[in-house]
């Protein structure tokens, strides 16, 4: 005699309550973390996983790196300037319990420590270093940051300052400076010109002195210079007798 139909819709009923519930899938970026009767039961790797259900339960963790972009925050600086600093955190799990275990909601932790440091850090800074020492900045951002989140099974890779934003007064006033800075070093630059030039024609002067032929050579050569820029005649005097005028008065 055949069974009954109702067995054969038990048998599929028992399975789809018990079976598919039991079969767990961990992606290749997560990792699965069991709890038994709200005990810690240990860690599940990529692939397929086997529980128990309605006893067991599962709770998977993305380990991707994740990125926190922290909104302008006003920030006064030790010499007393108002800023508005915003910056980007990236960060990953590397502990897949410490990060259920030990705290609740570990983006929103992040997030706010990230806020504080932010804060913390720059205030202590003067505005010329904020602006000249970023990578300094973001290196001590990164472990004051770090240092926080490690106990939660969170580890910060990077954190980078992005923008400063100064007032306006004050960004008028670093504008003039620096066009004066550049007129200072403009003028030093032509007065360094100068002074060469002028110990080069000296230079030249001496030997022209102590060598009568090459006098009357640079004298003939800058004759031919003045003919050949307009339409007058140039009579060439001979170097001697200009020498013997000039002795005679």
């Amino acid at each position: 005699m055949s069974s009954p139909w109702y067995f054969y819709i038990g048998g599929v009923i028992v399975a789809l309550l018990f079976i598919v519930p039991a079969i767990k899938i961990v992606w290749q970026y997560q990792v699965g973390v069991v709890f038994r009767f709200g005990k810690l039961l240990g860690e599940r790797k990529p692939g397929i996983n086997f529980i128990l259900p309605y006893i067991d339960r599962m709770i998977k963790i993305d380990m991707r790196v994740e990125t926190l972009v922290v909104d302008p925050q006003e920030v006064i600086t030790r010499d007393n300037v108002t800023v508005q600093v915003d910056a980007v955190v990236y960060y990953r799990p590397i502990n897949a319990v410490d990060v259920i275990v030990k705290v609740a909601d570990f983006d929103k932790a992040t997030v706010q420590i990230a806020l504080t440091t932010l804060r913390s850090v720059l205030g202590q800074m003067e505005l010329d270093d904020l602006l000249t020492q970023r990578d300094k900045i973001n290196q001590r951002l990164r472990e004051i940051i770090d240092e926080h989140t490690e106990p939660w099974g969170i580890q910060v890779s990077i954190v980078e300052v992005k923008d400063v934003l100064l007032p306006e007064n004050l960004q008028r006033s670093i504008a003039r400076q620096a066009e004066a800075e550049r007129e200072r070093r403009a003028k030093i630059i032509h007065a360094d010109g100068e002074l060469q030039a002028s110990e080069a024609l000296a230079q030249a002067g001496d030997r022209l002195a102590k060598s009568p032929a090459s006098l009357e050579l640079r004298y003939l050569q800058a004759l031919v210079e003045m003919s050949n820029e307009g339409n007058s005649t140039i009579l060439p005097i001979p170097m001697n007798i200009i020498n013997r005028l000039g002795k005679a008065e």
